[in-house]
Formats: C-alpha cells, structure tokens, sequence
C-alpha cells in the first residue's frame, strides 16, 4: 500500500453489465480505493447506463440470452472474434455501431476529469484505444482482464498497462503484442470483504442453517443464468444429510421458483436472491456447485471454498475451468447425475476435499485490487 500520495487522485472505473463479473471487479476495486485511500475520488461508469436502450438490450440482454439458450453459437463467435482481423468488413461494422451508441462516454470522462481509468471490460478498452490514437484522451488508461485467460478483444493499442490473473495470462498477454514491463500479475479483484475472516457457526447462524450439516452453495451467477431449481431439488433428494443454499441472483422468476420448492424441503433449502453478503455464504458452505466464471471462482478461491463446475460458457468459462481443474482447486460434472456422485464423494472423502481447498487458497489472490491501486498510482 502506498503510504501518502503527492496530490488528490481521481480515478474512473469503467465497465460494461454484459452479466455481473465485471461489474463486481470495478466495483471492488472502488470499495478498496475508498478503504485504504479516503482522500481518492473514484467514480464507477456502467457504459450500459449511457447507451441507447436499444443497444443495451443487444449488447447486454442477447449475451445473457445467447450463453444460457444457445451457448454453441456463442462459443462460435467467442472463437471466431479471438484472433478476428480489425480490418474486415464486419470489423469495422461492430466498431462503427458501438462507438455511435457510446459518444456519452467521451462527454462524461470529460466531466470527471480523472487521473486514471481502470477498465474492467473490453468495450471502454476499446473506445479509448480510438481516442487515444486520435490524441483525445490523453490519462492513462489500463485494462484489468477478468478471466483466467485472454481474449483478443482485451488487446488494444494505446494501453498503458495490463493486469493479469496469473503468470499464464501474463505470458499469453506479452505474445499478444503487450510489453512486459506493461503488464502486472494480480489477480482478479474482489470485494475487501473476502479477505476477512469469517466464523462459519456465526454465518450459519444467519441463515438458521445448521453449522454441522453438509451445506452445499449452488450458484447461479449474479444474473440468474441457468436453471439451477432441478439441481438443488436432485441434492435434496440424494442426501437428507444435505442443507442447501440456492443463490438466483436478480432473477425474480428463479427465486419464486426456489421458494416453491423450499415448502417441500423445510429447513433444508434457503434461497437467496441477489445479495452483497455472497462471503458469508461460502463461509458457511462445505462445497461450491458453480459456473466457472472469473470473479465468482476468484472470490471461491479466496475462501478456500472447494468447487464443482458445471455448465461452462464456451469460451471463458471453460478457460476458466481448465484453469481451475489443472490445478487441483476445482472438479467438473457434465449433468446432475455427476453433480450428486462426485458431491457424495467429496463430503464422505474429507482428505479429498480439504485438498481441494488447500489447492484453492494456494491459488488465490485476495489482495487483487491492492496491487491494481498501487501500480495504477506509483509516480503520483
């Protein structure tokens, strides 16, 4: 942490609701700058939040459609964009409609006048990559990636540094063209919160869960992405030992749906819709069912909380799992059969499963964000 900074520092972070992970790591890295740095102004932009409600729902809403009803065809366009030519046709399509439907970023940044940028999506990389060139926008601008691997859409010119989520990232990021001495290793921010410690009998408590049973954490993403109801009623049924904590996010629908089925499992499922309290949660769980998304496993990670990975997007979340997998800190079910084997497993082999978690801690960077503030400000 650096002690005392030459002047007051403002930084802007901007990200893109494209689902919840990369507004979770803009906002971490704000609450953390507002922990350690109370004389640092830092103003958080949704670039969802200034674009036409037309674009919004394209942009936006049909991502989060295409990867639950249609996850092939993302994993096609996921592939094909990674290495796509910027000066194709469709290329220069894309990028001529999203800068028309973002021109109020450029006013905006102008109001705020920061000292420094920290993007936590692609898209405001990318629209200052043009204003950079054009000699425009003249702050440094960096890139925080949110995942355990790197897409091409991240790599855009003008960038005054990177931050990677490992040494692979890195190294993948320096072949992409990126200087090595512009790209730093820390992790993937999340909340202050996470690197706290936490007593599970208090957080079960909260939940009037029993802090003896098996307690198993079934995610759906902060979006409510995937029908999670007939896993967590599968659980229930395979093991009575079982209690169940059924998170659906901001999808009302999924959590009516989790309250219907916990009249018939009374003191034994507890639906959670969105909630900013998620570190209590792990820390009264045994197990993690969980999408391999980048923040959600990077906040797994720092609790030491064993996961099971299902479903993955095609593209990220399956880098993601790879990642996970490899290293020992995660196992993969493709259907609910192979959800209930390998959790039956792992509660009744603890040897297994405190491995597992060792492997998470042992991979986890909690202090993600400190290290983005420190090399964002060294000089100022």
């Amino acid at each position: 942490m650096l002690n005392h900074l030459k002047k007051k520092q403002k930084i802007a972070v901007l990200s893109v609701s494209a689902g919840s992970g990369h507004v979770r790591a803009a906002l971490a890295i704000k609450a953390t700058a507002e922990k350690l740095y109370p004389q640092m102004e830092v103003d958080h932009i949704d670039i969802m939040d200034l674009v036409p409600e037309l674009f919004k729902k394209v942009y936006a809403e049909t991502y989060i459609k295409i990867v639950e009803h249609h996850p092939a065809f993302w994993g096609y366009l996921y592939h094909k964009s990674d290495y796509e030519n910027v000066n194709s046709a469709l290329s220069k399509l894309r990028v001529a409609i999203e800068r028309i439907n973002t021109g109020k970023l450029k006013k905006v940044l102008k109001e705020i006048n920061p000292d420094h940028v920290i993007c936590t999506h692609f898209l405001p990389a990318q629209l200052l990559a043009k204003q950079i060139h054009d000699g425009t926008f003249k702050k440094p601008v960096w890139v925080m990636v949110t995942d355990f691997d790197v897409h091409g859409l991240w790599i855009q010119p003008g960038m005054t540094g990177y931050f990677a989520a490992n040494e692979e990232v890195a190294w993948k990021m320096a072949e992409r063209g990126i200087k090595q001495e512009n790209i730093w290793i820390t992790g993937i921010p999340i909340m202050p919160e996470f690197t706290e410690p936490h007593d599970r009998s208090i957080c079960a408590g909260e939940l009037g869960l029993d802090p003896q049973k098996a307690t198993l954490l079934i995610m759906s993403g902060g979006a409510g992405v995937g029908n999670i109801v007939p896993l967590a009623e599968r659980m229930l049924k395979a093991n009575e030992k079982y209690q169940v904590i059924a998170l659906a996010g901001r999808n009302e629908e999924l959590l009516g749906s989790l309250k219907n089925l916990e009249h018939r499992y009374p003191g034994r499922l507890f639906p959670i819709g969105f909630t900013d309290k998620i570190q209590r949660l792990m820390a009264a769980s045994d197990l993690a069912i969980t999408k391999p998304g980048g923040l959600t496993t990077s906040e797994c990670l720092a609790m030491g909380l064993p996961m099971i990975v299902v479903s993955p997007i095609p593209g990220q979340e399956e880098r993601n799992a790879d990642y996970l997998l490899e290293n020992g800190a995660a196992m993969k079910a493709c259907d609910p059969g192979a959800v209930v084997w390998r959790t039956d497993m792992l509660l009744y082999n603890r040897k297994l499963l405190n491995a597992l978690r060792e492997n998470a801690l042992h991979l986890a960077r909690p202090e993600a964000a400190v290290k983005i503030l420190e090399a964002t400000l060294i000089g100022c």
